[in-house]
């Protein structure tokens, strides 16, 4: 357990040592209990029993006397394998000797004991008659006793036995198996200590011998399966490693890039901004890492992004994400303004933006209020025009891949700036759509062909900005719980209202009368166009622009928006990130940390 404690260690960080060391000590307390399950109390066979054909007289004290010495020999049994005892002294005087199997334990000697004395008193001194044999003595599987009216102890021998008056005591006992020379008595004594522990079992004087074999498969089976864990743990610690190892070698190859408007910061920078990353200037936390407020020398505010480079998590995102939205400027995007790779701290530096994100407002009914229809309408086509940026004007072809109201941020002016982009996806040249097996986003955003069978192009951020857009109008939620409590979800009951011409009821209540009728009627269309089931029947982001910003621009009927159900979508791994927020409140946005390689 020592040796493998050290090499757990040494292999893996401590909470993984620590969970193998926890199984390998159960492991080690199932081991033990198994097999001593398999152990149960000895059964006892006698195996030859004499008395002497020389009686002493008859005395009714000579069996009390007798039972005086077994008493005595079977305490004694109880803090040794072997010893010998006597009663009374001179010519009347009752000696009396034992030895028991070397690996009997002290409680099962003294059992064995009992039944040898029992067995004497039985045969050698009945009760009947107040005559007793003189010598007599008892072999059994697992011990043996004699007693003789002569001393058979006065010289130290084998465990505590004379084999000179041993041989010298049985010579006269009929039909004891005499043995003649001392070799003899040596054998028979080491074959009684040699021999199997025994156990229950149904017959026979070799049970003990059957049993003990029978625990062989159960301590080979245990020990097989601690040795199988213990190399799968250990493969499985240095595959661990080397996983940890290439994601820090990803962000330990970081270089400043070209750009000067991305210039990597020194840690001492940021920590002096930060307060050295002070609980006052949290802003929040993510799976990413921490989010904090700092201020940078010429007092311009800065939101910081955190990642430990111990973290599972974040470096392939952190590498994506620097050197994606260094190339990519619009006022419609989150600007990065630097980042610092260091050999323990990967951190973003991004501008500070002080409204957070948009279902802070949206989603909560005492801040929803400030988002009248001229706001809502402003977000709306700021978010279009960003999303046109990334599809079309931007010198990469860049699909999100995670649009959604926590990934929106709100300037001083409550313009929106679309963020995190760890999990964006860069098109190469002509391609069009890329197919994976691992499903990234958010359930309710996400387009089903996307959450069904893992293909996505642009097509999918444009069904994400369809559900976007009916939640902005609606102040309600695509999810979970708009689900249950209305029996469908947002998207089919816009779409609902709008075929029975209702439309006006899918607006948001707290904006009242405030907003222009057609042009909300309008929106809510572009939004049923961008939801719907077949890709190619969405709009692109340079049409859904266009229908947004003109009203002479012909809407096309929208067909039904898919209704599949979320049983069928692949299981997603679920894990909290933020951007941006004020203390005390955090945004949770639910995505899976993966990143797909462009072709």
């Amino acid at each position: 357990m020592n040796q493998t404690s050290r090499w757990m260690l040494i292999l893996c960080n401590q909470r993984e040592a620590f969970s193998f060391l926890l199984f390998l000590a159960t492991s080690h307390v199932l081991f033990h209990s198994s097999f001593g399950a398999t152990k149960s109390t000895p059964t006892f066979k006698p195996i030859k029993l004499d008395c002497s054909d020389d009686s002493f007289i008859q005395d009714d004290t000579t069996r009390t006397s007798l039972e005086a010495l077994f008493s005595s020999l079977r305490s004694k049994a109880l803090r040794s394998n072997s010893g010998s005892g006597a009663i009374g002294s001179g010519p009347g005087a009752i000696y009396g000797s034992f030895l028991c199997q070397s690996d009997l334990s002290y409680e099962d000697c003294r059992t064995c004991i009992h039944m040898a004395a029992a067995n004497l008193l039985q045969s050698c001194s009945s009760s009947s008659s107040s005559a007793s044999s003189r010598r007599g003595a008892i072999w059994i599987n697992c011990c043996q006793l004699h007693y003789s009216d002569r001393n058979i102890h006065g010289v130290a021998g084998i465990n505590g036995f004379n084999l000179a008056s041993l041989h010298e005591e049985t010579n006269s006992m009929k039909p004891i198996e005499q043995v003649s020379k001392p070799t003899k008595a040596v054998n028979y004594l080491r074959r009684l200590m040699d021999a199997p522990q025994p156990t229950a079992a149904s017959d026979g004087a070799g049970d003990g011998k059957k049993s003990s074999s029978g625990a062989m498969p159960i301590m080979i089976s245990i020990l097989a399966v601690v040795l199988a864990g213990t190399s799968l743990y250990c493969i499985y610690c240095w595959r661990w490693r080397k996983r940890n190892a290439i994601r820090r070698a990803q962000i330990e190859n970081l270089r400043p890039l070209p750009s000067s408007d991305l210039p990597l910061m020194d840690l001492s920078t940021i920590q002096a901004a930060t307060n050295n990353f002070s609980e006052e200037n949290k802003l929040g936390e993510g799976g990413f890492g921490p989010v904090y407020r700092g201020v940078l020398c010429g007092g311009n505010e800065v939101a910081i992004k955190r990642l430990s480079a111990k973290s599972r998590q974040g470096a392939v995102e952190f590498r994506n994400e620097v050197e994606l939205i260094a190339k990519l400027q619009h006022r419609n995007l989150v600007r990065l303004l630097g980042f610092c790779a260091g050999k323990d701290e990967k951190l973003l530096i991004y501008e500070y933006l002080p409204n957070r994100s948009l279902d802070s407002y949206l989603f909560d009914p005492s801040k929803r209020c400030q988002l009248d229809w001229k706001k809502r309408h402003q977000i709306i086509a700021g978010i279009a025009r960003g999303l046109l940026y990334l599809h079309e004007d931007s010198l990469l072809k860049v699909i999100h891949r995670d649009l959604k109201a926590s990934n929106v941020l709100l300037d001083n002016k409550m313009n929106p700036k679309i963020s995190d982009f760890g999990m964006a996806k860069i098109f190469e040249g002509e391609e069009n759509e890329v197919t994976t097996g691992k499903v990234v986003g958010t359930l309710g955003y996400m387009a089903p062909e996307y959450a069904i069978q893992g293909i996505f192009s642009v097509k999918s951020d444009v069904f994400s900005f369809g559900v976007l857009l009916l939640e902005i109008l609606s102040g309600e939620r695509n999810g979970g719980s708009y689900l249950h409590q209305h029996g469908h979800t947002l998207v089919k009951h816009a779409w609902q209202l709008w075929t029975r011409d209702r439309s006006t009821e899918f607006m948001d209540p707290l904006l009242g009368d405030s907003y222009p009728k057609n042009e909300a009627c309008r929106c809510i269309h572009v939004g049923l166009l961008c939801v719907q089931e077949n890709p190619e029947d969405r709009p692109t982001m340079s049409s859904a622009v266009l229908m947004l910003r003109s009203d002479q621009t012909p809407l096309s009927p929208p067909s039904e928006p898919p209704s599949y159900a979320r049983s069928k979508t692949p299981e997603l791994q679920m894990s909290p990130i933020m951007f941006s927020t004020s203390t005390g409140t955090q945004t949770v946005n639910e995505v899976t940390i993966t990143l797909v390689e462009p072709r």
